[in-house]
């Protein structure tokens, strides 16, 4: 054996400079694998030495109910962030769309992957457009969001709860339990099942979730190393969006038990957001769009919840 390779070992075998807290679904330890090698090309070091916690949140056990019964979409992040203010672990690794709007203190979104497709894909037990689903087809989901939309799209449908990770609710529509799913693209992209969605929902008709496609990158705000680890593999258009998106939806207390979508692309120096807030049935809906300044991403935001807080939804909501 070389002294080289004695030195390789050594390093292999170091203590990990970074912690990782994750859930441990497919999807989600996809997205901190992705984290991980981003870290380690950036600080030269092995991947593992930038270490992958497992942690089981009260969202992974409850599968009984829609997230908006049980205590909302902070229930994907609580334990996680637990460990984060005990010191168990560093960052954690999140999809942004299941961030809480309000953080615990001490702790805040550090930067983002470069954002993947946004959009939502249908799946379907026989057909390939929303429009091939007969009158009365039941199509599962979890999303208030996207109930309502589904609702103000297609009102003859039966919506109905259907929780569970990615492969579950593709088996449970394939068996024949449900005649149809919603799922994030990106998701299935990144599980390599791209092939499964019947097809692709256009923006323009059903936009996705504050934070969809992206990738959050949690960490304690004093924690000056692990700032600056993040900030180098940190995507700029990624995080001037999300600014825009979060503020929207904090402007409106958005949570699980609202129907909130919102959308911000960066082009060029400025920054376009849209956004729609509807009732759960899907009856009645508002939507506006606006743009600003790269500088002014979280000002759009605000500017744009406050206005639709003023919207007949939010008042039947109580927001």
């Amino acid at each position: 054996m070389t002294e080289n390779t004695n030195l390789e070992d050594a390093k292999s075998a170091a203590a990990p400079v970074l912690r990782i807290g994750t859930r441990g679904s497919p999807l989600a330890l996809w997205q901190a694998h992705a984290v991980q090698a981003a870290l380690a090309a950036a600080l030269k070091v092995e991947p593992a030495q930038v270490a992958i916690e497992v942690i089981r949140t009260s969202g992974d056990q409850i599968q009984d109910r829609a997230l908006s019964e049980a205590g909302g979409k902070g229930l994907f992040t609580k334990e996680i962030e637990e460990a984060l203010l005990d010191g168990r672990v560093d960052l954690a690794v999140h999809s942004a769309k299941d961030v809480a709007t309000f953080l615990p203190e001490g702790l805040h979104l550090a930067g983002y992957l470069p954002r993947a497709d946004v959009r939502d894909a249908l799946i379907l037990k026989a057909g390939a457009s929303l429009a091939d689903l007969p009158a009365g087809a039941k199509v599962g989901t979890a999303s208030l969001r996207r109930e309502a939309q589904l609702r103000r799209l297609r009102p003859d449908l039966k919506v109905e709860l259907l929780r569970g990770n990615v492969h579950t609710r593709l088996a449970r529509v394939k068996d024949g339990d449900f005649d149809g799913t919603l799922l994030a693209f990106a998701g299935l992209s990144r599980l390599g099942l791209a092939s499964a969605a019947s097809c692709v929902l256009e923006t323009a008709d059903f936009l996705p979730a504050v934070g969809q496609g992206a990738v959050a990158i949690e960490c304690r705000i004093d924690d000056a190393a692990t700032n600056a680890a993040i900030a180098a593999i940190a995507c700029r258009d990624t995080g001037i969006a999300l600014a825009a998106e979060r503020a929207f939806l904090t402007a409106l207390d958005g949570s699980c038990r609202t129907p909130i979508a919102g959308l911000a692309r960066v082009e060029g120096a400025r920054v376009r957001l849209s956004g729609l807030i509807m009732t759960p049935d899907g009856a009645d809906a508002a939507e506006a769009a606006d743009e600003a300044p790269l500088a002014d991403a979280a000002a759009l935001g605000t500017a744009l919840g406050t206005a639709l807080r003023a919207s007949g939804p939010a008042r039947a909501l109580g927001l």
